[in-house]
C-alpha cells in the first residue's frame, strides 16, 4: 500500500478500537472521575486513557509521524505526516450519559487534511474519507444534502467559551429569521459528520480547535459539500472558524455566519 492508503486503513482500525474502549467507559459514565479545565470544558479519565491508547497505536504503526491531541503534549515527527486526534468529542454529553459523542482522528500532510475519521460507537457509525476518494459512513458512500433552501432542514450551530456569546446569539436569531431550524448536539465533530451524510443542512461555529473539526471538514468536502477553505497547519496552531453546508445552501449559510460574527 502507499503511505496514504496504509494510514487511511490504520486510522479506521484505530478509531474503531478506540471507540470500543470509550464505549466501555460510557457504559459506566456515572462513575467517571471528572476534572474541570474551564468554562464548558471538562476532561474525564476516559478522555485521557482513550487518547493514550490512540497515541500508542499510532506510534507503533507510524513512529516517524507527529501527533497532536486535545489532552496530551504534541509529539514532533519527521515524516511530514501529523495526526490530529480528539479522543472524545462531546465530553459534556459523555459524562452526563448523553449518547452524542465521537472519536476523531485526522491526518495532515503539507497543510492539507488528507484523512478524516469520525467514529460514533454508540450508533456503530464510522464516517470517513481520504482526500480525493469520496466520503463514507461505514461502507456506504454518503453525500451532503442537495436541498437549496434553508427552510428545508436544520442548521447545526456550535458555541465555545473561547468566543463571545454575542456571535452565537446573533446566529440563532438570523437562522430563525431565515426560516431554518437551529440545532445543537454538543459535538461539533459529530455535527460535521451529519452534514456529510445529509442529515443537517450545514454547520457553523465561530472557533473550533483543529482536533474538533479537521476530520469532519474533509469528510464534508469529500461528500460534495461547500466549506470555507482551511490551512490545516494554521488550524493546528490556532484553530479557526468553521462554515460548511450542502452546496445548494452553502452561500446562504456563509452569509448568516458572516453577518452574525461581525456584530
Amino acid at each position: 500500500m502507499t503511505d496514504l492508503s496504509a494510514r487511511y486503513t490504520a486510522a479506521r482500525q484505530i478509531a474503531s478500537t478506540a471507540g470500543a474502549l470509550a464505549l466501555d467507559y460510557f457504559r459506566k459514565w456515572d462513575q467517571l472521575t471528572i476534572d474541570v479545565k474551564g468554562h464548558q470544558d471538562f476532561v474525564s479519565e476516559a478522555d485521557r486513557n482513550v487518547e493514550l491508547a490512540v497515541r500508542a497505536a499510532l506510534r507503533k504503526a507510524f513512529p516517524e509521524d507527529g501527533i497532536v491531541g486535545e489532552e496530551g503534549a504534541p509529539t514532533p515527527g519527521s515524516s511530514g505526516y501529523t495526526w490530529v486526534i480528539d479522543p472524545i468529542d462531546g465530553t459534556t454529553n459523555f459524562i452526563n450519559g448523553i449518547p452524542q459523542w465521537c472519536v476523531i482522528i485526522a491526518c495532515v500532510h503539507q497543510g492539507q487534511t488528507v484523512i478524516g475519521v469520525v467514529h460514533d460507537p454508540v450508533h456503530d457509525e464510522l464516517h470517513h474519507a481520504v482526500r480525493g476518494g469520496g466520503a463514507f459512513c461505514n461502507d456506504r458512500p454518503i453525500r451532503c444534502s442537495a436541498k437549496t433552501s434553508l427552510r428545508e432542514g436544520s442548521l447545526g450551530v456550535g458555541f465555545s467559551g473561547r468566543t463571545r456569546a454575542g456571535g452565537i446569539k446573533a446566529l440563532v436569531n438570523l437562522a430563525t429569521d431565515a426560516g431554518t431550524v437551529f440545532w445543537r448536539n454538543g459535538s461539533g465533530g459529530l455535527s460535521l459528520a451529519y452534514v456529510a451524510s445529509g442529515r443537517i443542512l450545514g454547520y457553523v461555529e465561530e472557533h473550533m480547535n483543529a482536533w474538533d473539526f479537521l476530520a469532519g471538514h474533509l469528510i464534508v468536502v469529500e461528500a460534495g459539500g461547500g466549506a470555507e477553505a482551511v490551512n490545516a497547519d494554521d488550524a493546528i496552531a490556532s484553530g479557526g472558524r468553521v462554515v460548511v453546508a450542502g452546496a445548494g445552501v452553502f452561500e446562504a449559510v456563509q452569509a448568516l455566519a458572516t453577518a452574525a460574527y461581525l456584530r
